[in-house]
């Protein structure tokens, strides 16, 4: 298959979801070595998750497939531009290459604003020292 073969089959998954009322507008494919392993749609109203994007939907497939949350010789096709959340586990996953139809956008024309206004709700405690020691404790043991 073809890029926008696959390209095609993420938004032929959105299309579906959307026809069908399970959820908003979003499809996605993983492929490894030009075979598709796994492929999610957006559940957000079905599970009552607000972080089942189609994209992460499709990673956590695809990693239970192969046993491991490193998906570095994988691709994704999206449907639309993945969202801050998205991009973040993509970026854990170590997926090599993203692809995506709609844009940012092409999606806020449909009423979607996928930029996160972190500041607004997101605000640090000074914790004297102490938010320091989880994350020593995991580097003296990752030795």
């Amino acid at each position: 298959m073809t890029r926008k073969q696959y390209l095609q089959a993420a938004i032929d998954l959105a299309l579906e979801n959307t026809r069908e009322g399970k959820a908003q507008p979003f499809g996605a494919v993983i492929v490894k070595d030009g075979q598709v392993i796994a492929t999610g749609v957006n559940e957000i109203f079905s599970t009552n998750d607000p972080t089942a994007h189609a994209e992460i939907q499709a990673i956590r497939k695809a990693c239970e497939k192969i046993g491991s949350y490193l998906l570095k010789d994988c691709e994704l096709y999206a449907s639309s531009q993945p969202c801050p959340l998205c991009m973040e586990a993509i970026s854990w996953a170590e997926i090599k290459k993203v692809y995506y139809a709609a844009s940012f956008e092409e999606a806020a024309e449909a009423g979607f604003n996928p930029r996160a206004d972190y500041e607004s709700v997101a605000e640090r405690i000074d914790m004297e020292g102490a938010q320091k020691e989880p994350l020593s404790l995991w580097t003296k043991l990752k030795r």
